[in-house]
């Protein structure tokens, strides 16, 4: 009886792992899911046959969960991260130190393809916290695991994401779109398109390693996208520039109540672009044809539209 490779999917009950299991379960991989969350990875055993997903409690924090949900896995994906700290420090213990340490005990066990979703403002010079600690959890990544293959998302898109969402829940309540950074540019991609990079980069065909940096067919500027956003949702609120100085007072406010809404990190992250740089390798080398937001967000951003987008009021 042939035996089923088993891949291993760190932060897997999340957002865009849940594009991945999916993906992986297809390919007929029996697939962990490894999470902190083990009730939403619970709900994940429904998307393959009996038995093939299985959920697995794991920390990056802990040694010894993370070696036992990587051990006889041929394949890891490390989806963890997070955009706003918790607790100070928490940026280099979850994107520096636990990515390191999935790769390092991948290493140990003799995991052939390791996946690190990175970002593409991963760099060492970022003026965000986020940024550089993204960047060291790649190099420590690397030094554990040389093959590994670096993924480098711009903002992901999909029904259950946490941007448009954000703004769509904003838009039935405020008077105006505040805008923050709005020269800003921005490559929306798919969720859908960047699990099948993670599909492609794990499959035999694939020699293993390099950095791909994924973005949709499409630049934007912060402003653009709201504004098409403000089209879509039949919303007639202006789009009022908030200054700097403005924005980090909010910031700075807000940051320190739950949920986070803004921080003043995330505010040096929006004034860098957030495009697929010239010469870097993308969703093209893959193969893969990008996905338009025009395409797949207007059938989640109708939600936000008035009435609930159950009918349409006169223009």
């Amino acid at each position: 009886m042939a035996v089923r490779s088993v891949a291993t999917v760190f932060g897997g009950s999340g957002f865009l792992g849940r594009y991945i299991v999916r993906r992986l379960a297809a390919d007929g991989h029996v697939v962990r899911v490894a999470s902190r969350n083990t009730a939403r990875a619970n709900e994940m055993r429904m998307m393959g046959r009996v038995g093939q997903v299985v959920p697995l409690y794991a920390s990056l924090g802990d040694d010894a969960t993370v070696a036992r949900a990587v051990e006889g896995a041929s394949i890891v994906v490390n989806l963890v991260g997070i955009l706003a700290e918790g607790k100070a420090g928490e940026f280099t213990r979850i994107h520096e130190e636990g990515a390191g340490r999935v790769a390092r005990l991948a290493a140990v066990s003799g995991v052939t393809r390791l996946v690190q979703m990175s970002a593409i403002g991963a760099d060492p010079a970022s003026p965000s916290a986020y940024g550089r600690s993204k960047a060291a959890g790649e190099a420590a990544v690397r030094d554990a695991f040389p093959n590994a293959t670096v993924l480098r998302p711009s903002l992901v898109f999909g029904p259950e994401d946490a941007f448009f969402n954000r703004f769509g829940a904003m838009a039935r309540i405020s008077p105006v779109m505040p805008v923050i950074s709005g020269d800003t540019r921005m490559q929306p991609v798919y969720a859908g398109d960047v699990a099948d990079a993670v599909r492609i980069v794990v499959s035999a065909g694939h020699p293993g390693g390099g950095l791909y940096a994924l973005g949709g067919p499409r630049v934007w500027t912060f402003r653009e996208l709201l504004a098409w956003m403000m089209t879509e949702m039949r919303r007639r609120q202006p789009l009022i520039t908030v200054p700097p100085a403005l924005a980090r007072l909010q910031a700075t406010v807000l940051e320190r109540l739950p949920g986070k809404l803004l921080t003043r990190d995330q505010l040096a992250m929006l004034g860098q672009d957030n495009v697929v740089a010239p010469g870097q390798d993308g969703l093209d080398a893959l193969g893969i044809v990008p996905t338009p937001v025009e395409l797949v967000v207007p059938g989640y951003l109708s939600r936000y539209r008035p009435g609930g987008g159950k009918r349409e009021l006169p223009t």
